[in-house]
């Protein structure tokens, strides 16, 4: 499935140390899933959890689910040794923490070879070289990493996110014209499901492929909330109907509900329509 009709509602971290939690992961309801050698293994199991995950990979299990292995930075005394492990493991791509400009990826592309690459951003550096990183052609994907963002600008966390709204539109701006998947950050207070749902929409209207998630409670309203929605869908296939109507009579716009249809309305109604198809797909 291409990036922009495959689905990315709900992408999960798991630490790549819990075989309980590697194994729960298999039978979730998800999209993809963070296999984290990083912030959620300690830094006495690091080592050991390269060999929990791998084993827990090669086992197989996870479906159509896309796997993502978060390493730790080049920098640390575990980066390159996570790299050539996850090179070797039966995962869709690396994850690479805290990317700062394309060279990067540069560094880690010469370590996993094809390997795809997903980047973490959440640096300000980051932020400001969003489009060199989004441009490399290695790269697949990013993923929002608000709460060390939030860390580094020195803001408060506020609902509505206006302290971080720079840098989120940043990458925005350079994930779409690249063409690449980006998620949003994760929600950190997983009980409230209230202000997970808020948080969603609002990512989803900004225009994020999904977010990433914490707990498996989180699951179903992402996975809701990044979907198309029954009406969206209908709607979807009127306009198809209409425009295809009104050109089939030499007509260049149609009409749907008071509403001007142009060509532009259309290929994103048929992108609806292959994403909802896609997230049945999956779901089969």
């Amino acid at each position: 499935m291409a990036p922009r009709t495959r689905p990315y509602r709900s992408v999960l971290y798991i630490p790549g140390s819990k075989p309980r939690a590697l194994d729960k992961a298999r039978s979730l309801a998800i999209d993809a899933i963070i296999f984290d050698l990083e912030d959620a293994v300690s830094y006495d199991e690091k080592d050991a959890a390269r060999a929990t995950l791998a084993s827990a990979l090669a086992a197989g299990g996870y479906g159509e689910r896309l796997k993502i292995v978060r390493i730790n930075g080049l920098d640390t005394k575990w980066g390159r040794a996570d790299a050539e492990a996850a090179a070797q493991m039966e995962c869709d791509a690396v994850l690479l923490p805290k990317v700062s400009s394309a060279a990067d990826i540069d560094e880690l592309s010469e370590i996993t070879g094809d390997l795809p690459i997903w980047a973490m951003m959440e640096t300000p550096l980051g932020m400001l070289n969003a489009v060199e990183i989004s441009g490399h052609p290695r790269l697949e994907g990013l993923v929002m990493g608000t709460n060390d963002l939030a860390k580094e600008l020195h803001v408060r966390f506020r609902p509505d996110r206006l302290p971080l709204m720079s840098g989120l539109g940043l990458c925005l701006l350079a994930a779409k014209a690249h063409g690449k998947v980006i998620v949003d950050g994760v929600y950190n207070a997983f009980k409230d499901q209230d202000g997970l749902k808020e948080e969603c929409e609002q990512g989803r209207d900004m225009g994020f492929d999904g977010k990433t998630l914490i707990h498996p409670s989180q699951v179903e309203i992402a996975n809701e909330t990044f979907a198309p929605s029954q009406d969206e869908q209908d709607l979807a296939r009127r306009q198809i109907d209409a425009f295809e109507a009104a050109k089939a009579e030499g007509q260049g716009v149609a009409v749907v509900d008071g509403k001007i249809v142009e060509n532009l309305h259309v290929e994103t109604a048929r992108e609806i329509l292959a994403k909802a198809d896609a997230i049945a797909a999956l779901a089969g």
